[in-house]
């Protein structure tokens, strides 16, 4: 605990005992978890519980994610600094405040324009630059920016977003949860001569991911 930042001391043990741990060794992906104020990121209240091992809910029926599956998800895309990369699911603004930690540039769109409101303020109070947040349906990515060298996907689709495959550089990684509204596996896609590898990563429970091409309400997709 410092006066200028008063969760570092909490920062340090997340990423030491819920992340590192846990297997997660890239020291880039580590050192943006210890620098990004998570507790900034989560609705007034939740702050204590900022660096807990669990996600938190954060309006709209979203939630943040626990940091463990974050530090996953970013790990696996394998990010190099000149990288651009497409967020789908802005949320509150705390992993594509990772992203830009790690990457070029950050293009997160997110579905809900109060949520959207929300994490550009949480990005301005923590003092994150660099990303671009536009409100529209991130199952159809956004190809003005098109492509991208890794996509993240944080809520649960029942298949693939064809149009993010199709958005996806060579060479590509793609890193998303799949499967039904309940649990899903979280998978790793990789773009080779416009093929795509997967790589299953393990189980994960996310929210529903809702547009065109993920769910469309509470019925069918």
């Amino acid at each position: 605990m410092t006066e200028t930042d008063p969760c570092q001391e909490e920062r340090e043990e997340m990423v030491e005992f819920q992340v590192r741990a846990r297997g997660v060794r890239n020291p880039r992906v580590l050192a943006a978890m210890r620098k990004i104020p998570r507790h900034l990121f989560v609705p007034k209240g939740y702050e204590r519980a900022a660096y807990e091992d669990r996600p938190l809910p954060i309006g709209e029926g979203q939630t943040i994610s626990q940091p463990y599956i974050v530090a996953v998800m970013t790990e696996q895309l394998e990010l190099a600094p000149q990288d651009r990369v497409l967020e789908v699911g802005t949320g509150s603004g705390y992993q594509a405040a990772l992203l830009a930690e790690l990457a070029g540039t950050v293009i997160s769109v997110e579905r809900l324009e109060d949520l959207a409101d929300r994490a550009q303020k949480n990005l301005a109070r923590a003092g994150v630059t660099g990303i671009r947040v536009i409100v529209g349906d991130g199952t159809e990515g956004y190809p003005p920016e098109a492509p991208y060298d890794a996509i993240i996907v944080t809520a649960a689709s029942p298949t693939v977003p064809e149009p993010l495959i199709d958005q996806l550089a060579e060479g590509g990684r793609l890193v998303a949860p799949i499967g039904p509204r309940d649990c899903q596996d979280l998978i790793k896609l990789v773009k080779h001569e416009g093929q795509v590898e997967k790589i299953p990563l393990g189980g994960v429970c996310f929210v529903p991911l809702i547009g065109q091409f993920g769910w469309r309400g509470e019925g069918s997709p």
